[in-house]
């Protein structure tokens, strides 16, 4: 009895430190609607959104459903873009008319939430009060941020030139995007108590784009070291805007999400290179989310475009979007092994 529980043992401690060490993240491919998919949204539920084919669509339970459009029956129709814990998305589709507007899905139903005035709008983000966010084009032609809240669509204004575009929005209904101030480039903003903040750049660099927000009313996105960049990472904390590092051999970077643990995922390339790898900034640590996976998938993850509290991401390789789940750490494995083997020596214990 002895032999067999310490080689159950063994065996257990060996497959624990192997899955540890090895593979971080368990992979889901969430499948397709028929074409390309690609996923751009998850909440703490696990449920994801983004787009396949040529409709949004909203995986939950292993089940990819299509939301539809706003009407359009043609070749490109919708995408998801953004979904909170209750299960709401928002993106974009298309009308019957061919008009582009920001959505709104919720218990089966999808929602046209009009524009500021033009004929263009998209939803971006949405928080757990069902607010929006996104960008809206005006009667004269330009491009507003806007924050969708109790059945009206507020302007967000500029900061200073007639463009801003709205990506980011946590619950406490601060915003993050992307403004241009008079004679400057690009600027990161952050929108908050009405009122739309220019977050700067990086020391001596050229332009800054804020692409998400957290419920600490921390930013990521990147900051440009010219025109052209290379782009560099960035979290914005506490008033202060900090480079976030890159990968060995991939000189552009940016942040496309955030958690409230202030993990960080996004992509990383080399300039005019159609080369790209997904990443995750954790413990002030920058790393490949390929050498995260098990290499026998033979995947290659160019993007992750979400991550929610538990730690689950959402990448896309290829033609497919996929689910990176963490696997249990060494401890919890061992803990579970230990545990077996309490019951099987239990068992295998004669009756008094």
């Amino acid at each position: 009895m002895r032999i067999r529980s310490c080689l159950l043992f063994a065996i257990l401690v060996g497959w624990a430190h192997k899955s540890s060490a090895d593979v971080i993240y368990g992979v889901t491919d969430l499948g397709t609607l028929g074409g390309t998919t690609h996923g751009a949204g998850i909440n703490s539920a696990g449920q994801v959104t983004g787009s396949s084919g040529s409709h949004a669509f909203l995986y939950s339970n292993g089940q990819m459903m299509d939301l539809g459009t706003l009407g359009a029956s043609y070749s490109y129709g919708s995408s998801g873009l953004a979904i909170n814990n209750v299960g709401q998305v928002v993106g974009f589709a298309q009308s019957a008319s061919g008009a582009t507007h920001a959505f709104l899905y919720n218990n089966g139903q999808m929602a046209d939430l009009g524009t500021l005035g033009g004929n263009y709008s998209s939803g971006s983000g949405i928080n757990n009060g069902g607010q929006v966010v996104g960008q809206s084009s005006l009667a004269n032609g330009s491009t507003h941020a806007f924050l969708y809240s109790n059945g009206q669509m507020i302007d967000l204004g500029t900061l200073g030139q007639d463009l801003s575009l709205g990506f980011g929005l946590n619950n406490r209904g601060q915003v993050t995007g992307i403004s241009v101030p008079s004679m400057a480039y690009e600027r990161a903003f952050l929108y908050s108590n009405g009122q739309m903040t220019n977050l700067g750049t990086l020391p001596e660099y050229y332009s800054s784009y804020g692409y998400a927000i957290n419920n600490e009313g921390e930013v990521t996105g990147a900051s440009g070291t010219s025109p052209v960049g290379p782009d560099h990472a960035i979290l914005y904390s506490n008033g202060q805007m900090r480079d976030l590092g890159g990968l060995p051999g991939y000189s552009n970077n940016t942040g496309l999400a955030i958690n409230d643990a202030g993990q960080v995922v996004g992509t990383a390339s080399n300039v005019n290179s159609s080369i790209s790898r997904a990443f995750l900034y954790s413990n002030g640590q920058m790393q490949d989310l390929n050498n995260m996976i098990d290499p026998s998938l033979g995947l290659t993850l160019s993007d992750a475009r979400a991550i929610n509290d538990s730690g689950q991401i959402v990448a896309n390789g290829g033609n497919r979007a996929f689910l990176l789940t963490p696997v249990p750490e060494q401890s919890t494995l061992l803990l579970s092994g230990v545990a077996v083997i309490a019951l099987f020596v239990h068992s295998r214990r004669p009756l008094r």
